[in-house]
């Protein structure tokens, strides 16, 4: 009986210095505000961001007003004046909320960190009672009886089983219970992290933005030296004709510039298919070309997500008959992870599921836990389905723009709408759950002001008169 009371004493010293080590965790609070801001901080943030919001919008306004008025010199600078100082309240504004999101994922480590430490405790305990329940399970009760002293110590024996029993089940529990709380906290961050990426992706664009709009808006004023006539010049001769249209290269990344009109006829032979606009996919395909300034310049190796991307693209190569060290893929940028590939910019495990990339442990085109091995079906092909080309290749712009229109088209896109096209830009980007959020927006805003600029031109190509909104 000695022994068995030991043991439970053990189990609670046990438990107390693991209670001891999550307490530790979740009361040593970090002073610096960039890693644990209070909540003052917080609201001063955002403040300042409701602030940056009201500016943005006022810049709206006026935007909206200069646009409705005649062509002219003083129009189209101060439109590009409102346009830059919008842009750069913008970069302002996203700070802000990348600053909160970070504060966010670090209190979310913190979390996870305690929650580890405390199933770290909750296993110990376990071991703790499974020795103590092993050892009585081990004593036959013949033994256990005649080595009690009184009757009464042999049945209290016992009901220190039953106890040990007792709390082996709800230690289980507990571990249970923890591990659950923790995945689905590990969940969180990983969806944070993917957020945090996205805004900085979208930070750096806007302001390559800016810098092209200011570098425009230097090049007027030193080809006119500011005369309105000399500016309507230009602009009669900026003018292109359809056959300079047709000629001039459309730049892709990712695979060589193609003539605009070889693209248009990619964009068009999409639109039979999925019923996508070719304006509004010519757009997609310019905007991921910007942001994948870094395409080519990297390796699979290094850049590309380990166990989500990588066994994929393997696989592709695989298919394709290329050797996966030879083939240009993004670098990745400071702030996540590269590996996208072609005009398109598509990461493998996304084109898995629209090139027919099957998973040998769900049979699918989904696994990113990277378990299992990766094949090419060429019954689960769309693209190649389309294109003809089986397997597809992301590097090929035929097969990049058609599995950019299947994409677009699955999120809506095929409405033809101003707001259907939006909403499939924003899932191309960042995922359909991140429509409304308006950090993340300019990059929605690029696309339609780009699919109005090739719309523009495909009016020309089919001799349709000029609208007011292409001047």
């Amino acid at each position: 009986m000695g022994k068995h009371i030991g043991w439970v004493a053990c189990a609670v010293l046990v438990g107390g210095l693991y209670g001891g080590l999550v307490a530790r965790a979740q009361t040593d609070p970090s002073t610096d505000l960039a890693t644990n801001p209070p909540s003052d901080y917080r609201t001063k943030l955002e403040a300042q961001l409701a602030e940056l919001e009201t500016q943005i919008g006022k810049q709206q306004q006026i935007l909206d007003v200069t646009k409705t008025q005649d062509v002219s010199l003083s129009r189209d600078v101060a439109i590009l004046d409102a346009q830059i100082a919008q842009a750069q309240l913008s970069i302002q504004a996203r700070d802000i909320t990348i600053q909160e999101l970070t504060a966010g994922i670090t209190d979310k480590e913190s979390q996870i960190f305690g929650l580890n430490t405390q199933l770290n405790g909750e296993l110990e305990s376990l071991a703790t009672f499974v020795r103590q329940k092993n050892q009585l399970d081990d004593t036959p009760v013949s033994v256990a009886a005649l080595s009690s002293k009184t009757l009464s110590e042999f049945f209290s024996d016992n009901d220190t089983f039953d106890q040990i029993n007792e709390k082996v089940q709800q230690s289980f529990g507990k571990i249970k219970s923890t591990r659950d709380v923790t995945e689905q906290q590990e969940a969180d961050l990983e969806t944070q992290r993917e957020e945090e990426t996205q805004l900085r992706q979208v930070q750096e664009l806007q302001k390559s933005d800016i810098q092209d709009q200011q570098n425009e808006k230097n090049r007027i004023l030193k080809e006119t030296k500011g005369q309105e006539k000399a500016y309507q010049m230009v602009i009669a001769q900026n003018q292109k004709s359809a056959s300079q249209i047709r000629s001039a290269l459309f730049q892709l990344n990712g695979s060589a510039a193609i003539p605009f009109d070889k693209a248009l006829s990619y964009a068009e032979a999409a639109e039979k298919q999925t019923g996508i606009r070719p304006a509004f996919l010519l757009g997609i395909i310019a905007e991921e070309s910007d942001l994948g300034e870094n395409v080519g310049t990297g390796s699979w190796t290094v850049d590309m997500h380990p166990t989500r991307d990588m066994p994929i693209f393997k696989a592709i190569a695989e298919s394709l008959g290329q050797n996966p060290n030879t083939l240009p893929v993004s670098k990745k940028a400071w702030y996540g992870w590269g590996g996208a590939m072609g005009p398109a910019q598509f990461i493998p495990s996304t084109w898995a599921c629209f090139a027919g990339y099957i998973n040998s442990v769900t049979g699918t085109c989904a696994n990113r836990a990277g378990t299992g091995t990766w094949s090419y079906d060429a019954t689960q092909d769309k693209v190649g389905t389309l294109t003809g080309n089986t397997p597809p290749n992301p590097w090929n712009p035929q097969d990049a723009f058609m599995a950019s229109a299947l994409y677009l088209t699955d999120s809506g896109a095929d409405s033809q709408t101003p707001a259907g096209e939006f909403k499939a830009a924003m899932c191309y980007l960042a995922g359909c759950g991140n429509t409304n959020n308006q950090s993340l927006q300019f990059y929605g805003q690029q696309v339609a002001a780009l699919a109005q600029k090739y719309q523009c031109e495909i009016d020309v190509i089919d001799g349709k008169p000029r609208s007011g909104s292409c001047n």
